[in-house]
């Protein structure tokens, strides 16, 4: 029948780039989508990425005729079975067109995968762990997603739901004017944290850039050791994305933390890539890489996003926490300002992290997009 949808697993290269290419029709008419490039999504859906070193996956299309009209990804992590549930399996990647059938039939074919596994629950959207893209995008449909962010059709949860999914947990992305500075209240902060002796903040050194991203990841793995969710950054995961953000890491949007000589917090500060390759349709080569590279190099991004920051656990809640967090927004802030910046987002936020959400809010952020994950029981 024409109609009829068939469930297609992937297997080998060709199936993978169809995988890959499959959002491209389906944002067709969508402003605020923007192609990712089909040479980063080959390294982050194989095993360049090293989530392959422990985990392991499966993707599958849905066709219609020889039309792809959907896909999804299922997959188990070994880390996160050790840390948040060993009968939980993800999934990821979820693409569909407008058709309740066709995405029960891609969710079939996923949750069939996993249970031949020994799953009994499944989590998703992740593509392909809790620290790459995070959750299916849920409000703010009417901005594009900022770097390492996903992207959605407003039905999609409609689709996720019908198929017997249900909200587990909300994540936030924050928004805020660089323009505007601190009100007094928070600049009291910023002020209090440089006036304590203890404290000492300084720019990323680029100069050992392999060492400092090795210390903001282990800051990291203990910042949000007790968050809902968490799976640390291995050391293999760390280098990867070490190596992958270093060609667009400055040292004047990050910062470290040191407190009584100890390295204690961080943030690390991203241009807006999406903005740089919106126009290049997937491909960075043979000439858009040119491109690419002139742009990082002359055009200063009007937007950046903090994908990366943490205080360790044993100051959280304090006063010299909270000033440490706020020094160093604002100084970041200041040096992005005054190079062109515009606007930033902080994401994400887990719905239930209030101390964090209120300083955020406190410091003049807006939430402007809510991501959201979902458990089913199989």
């Amino acid at each position: 029948m024409a109609d009829e949808v068939r469930i297609h697993p992937v297997s080998g290269k060709a199936d993978l780039k169809a995988f890959i290419h499959v959002p491209d029709s389906l944002y067709a008419d969508d402003p605020n989508w923007i192609q990712p490039l089909e040479i980063e999504r080959m390294g982050a859906f194989t095993d360049k990425n090293p989530y392959f070193l422990r985990g392991k996956a499966q993707y599958f299309i849905a066709y219609r005729e020889d039309v792809e009209v959907g896909r999804i990804s299922a997959q188990i992590d070994p880390l996160a079975l050790e840390h948040v549930d060993p009968k939980m399996g993800h999934i990821g990647c979820f693409e569909c067109e407008d058709n309740v059938s066709t995405a029960k039939a891609l969710f079939e074919a996923a949750e069939g995968w996993l249970k031949a596994r020994g799953m009994a629950k499944v989590r998703g959207p992740l593509s392909l762990s809790v620290n790459e893209e995070c959750g299916l995008l849920v409000k703010g449909f009417d901005t594009p997603p900022m770097v390492m962010m996903g992207h959605a059709l407003p039905y999609y949860e409609k689709l996720f739901k019908a198929a017997g999914y249900r909200k587990a947990k909300d994540m936030f992305a924050y928004c805020l004017d660089i323009n505007i500075g601190f009100d007094k209240k928070i600049r009291r902060f910023v002020d209090m944290g440089h006036r304590n002796k203890n404290i000492e903040i300084r720019d990323g050194d680029m100069s050992n850039y392999d060492a400092e991203l090795k210390e903001f990841f282990d800051i990291f793995n203990d910042a949000w050791a007790d968050n809902w969710g968490f799976i640390p950054f291995t050391d293999d995961d760390a280098r990867f994305a070490a190596k992958e953000m270093k060609p667009v890491v400055a040292a004047h949007r990050c910062r470290i933390c040191h407190y009584k000589g100890e390295p204690v917090a961080f943030m690390i500060t991203l241009p807006d890539v999406n903005d740089y390759i919106k126009d290049f349709k997937g491909k960075l080569f043979p000439f858009n890489i040119f491109k690419l590279l002139w742009r990082i190099k002359m055009k200063y991004p009007e937007r950046v996003r903090v994908p990366l920051m943490g205080v360790r656990r044993h100051l959280q809640g304090t006063l010299a926490g909270a000033c440490m967090v706020f020094m160093m927004m604002e100084t970041i802030r200041i040096e992005v300002h005054k190079r062109g910046g515009k606007v930033g987002e902080l994401s994400w936020v887990l719905e239930d992290n209030d101390a964090m959400n209120k300083i955020l809010l406190e410091a003049g952020c807006v939430l402007y997009k809510t991501y959201r994950l979902f458990d089913k029981k199989l």
